[in-house]
């Protein structure tokens, strides 16, 4: 079996699909985008394809250390997410070839099925109680919602007071069972992100994601004093990235996107390097099914995954949503807050191609906000 040609899909709302089809007939689909750059990963999936043409999909760990290493400069959002998609694609494939799920070729399950969460609040976050009393009542027993609006590195209290009231608001109305993850989005630099964190205790989050960027790492050290799970890893791109943080014992919580950080192939390496640390995983996944779908394949080989993201209903999905793009819209049914692992070939969905080429004419440009602070200065969105 060789590759034999490949298709790209720009689709909104912000996603970007990648189809690789082999000389034997068989189809595999992936989701390379970094959001807010979608056109540019599309670009370096192409220079990646035009390197594999012609070799056997089923050598993945090959045809990985090739996309990677055989490049001098190498990592980052961008290459990375090329190779995720790719790397899903293949995988897809050789599930079809062997006409089982991906997991059954990883090992098998660890697990039936998964926690999943909810996002609610959007960007600038308000009446969170009344939205996460809403996904509640559509079975999801955890939320997860951005903290803040923008952050000056100090700030007035009273920003602080105003995520107070928003996560007590939703505590009170849900009670103490209730998950509440609190996204910092990494809008919070070290000065406020302590202020907030000792703040936020006493209401015992499911985790805060991302207290300051990547970059600031270190300063883990000072809020994992908290009894609070820290989360982070989304903007962590392969195993490299997270070997520091996890010999560090500052991070409870790693989030890889399978869309962005390597794909199936890194992203259970990365969750194995975390168990050995005793550090639980959350993949990212704001995206689409696809990505999701790789996911929770991964999800079910790992004994560490413990909640999934997922995006049905996120903010972000105005023109299209999850399960706009998939045949079978019950393989991501939400039972009493988890989802089953998908047990049909491949990634374990089928992707309705006639609609993805349809939706693809019309496409998307979607970019990540700007924002400002009141002097002019950028702030983190």
């Amino acid at each position: 079996m060789k590759i034999k040609d490949y298709e790209l899909y720009q689709v909104p709302p912000r996603w970007l699909f990648l189809k690789i089809t082999t000389d034997e007939g068989i189809e595999g689909w992936g989701e390379p985008v970094i959001e807010g750059k979608a056109s540019t990963v599309k670009a370096a999936v192409r220079e990646l394809m035009d390197t594999i043409i012609g070799e056997n999909p089923s050598n993945i760990e090959g045809l990985w250390n090739q996309m990677y290493r055989s490049s001098f400069y190498r990592g980052g959002p961008i290459l990375m997410s090329a190779i995720a998609g790719i790397d899903q694609a293949l995988w897809d494939i050789k599930g079809k070839y062997f006409n089982a799920p991906i997991h059954e070729l990883m090992g098998g399950k660890a697990r039936k099925s998964i926690k999943v969460y909810s996002w609610i609040g959007g960007d600038r976050p308000s009446d969170v109680a009344l939205e996460a009393k809403k996904v509640a009542d559509k079975g999801f027993t955890a939320i997860k919602m951005n903290a803040t609006e923008e952050l000056q590195y100090i700030d007035d209290f009273n920003k602080v007071q105003e995520v107070i009231n928003r996560v007590e608001a939703i505590r009170n109305e849900m009670g103490d069972n209730f998950g509440i993850g609190i996204d910092f989005h990494g809008r919070v630099h070290k000065p406020m992100a302590k202020i907030l964190v000792k703040e936020l205790e006493q209401y015992h989050p499911l985790f805060i994601e991302e207290p300051v960027l990547p970059e600031h790492n270190d300063v883990l050290k000072i809020l994992s004093n908290y009894s609070v799970p820290i989360a982070t890893g989304e903007r962590m791109f392969s195993r490299y990235d997270y070997k520091d943080i996890l010999a560090s014992g500052y991070v409870d919580i790693i989030q890889p996107d399978l869309s962005h950080a390597g794909g199936i192939t890194e992203c259970k390496k990365i969750i194995s390097m975390a168990e050995s640390y005793d550090v639980a995983a959350a993949p990212h996944c704001p995206l689409g099914p696809i990505a999701l779908a790789a996911c929770l394949q991964v999800d079910a080989t790992c004994h560490n995954a413990f909640i999934q993201e997922q995006s049905l209903g996120i903010h972000y999905n105005k023109s299209n949503d999850l399960l706009d793009y998939i045949k079978d819209r019950s393989i991501f049914n939400y039972d009493k807050g988890f989802v089953k692992i998908p047990n049909k070939a491949g990634l374990g969905i089928e992707i309705n191609e006639d609609y993805v080429k349809e939706r693809a004419k019309e496409g998307h440009n979607w970019k990540n906000p700007v924002w400002k602070h009141k002097d002019g200065s950028i702030a983190e969105w």
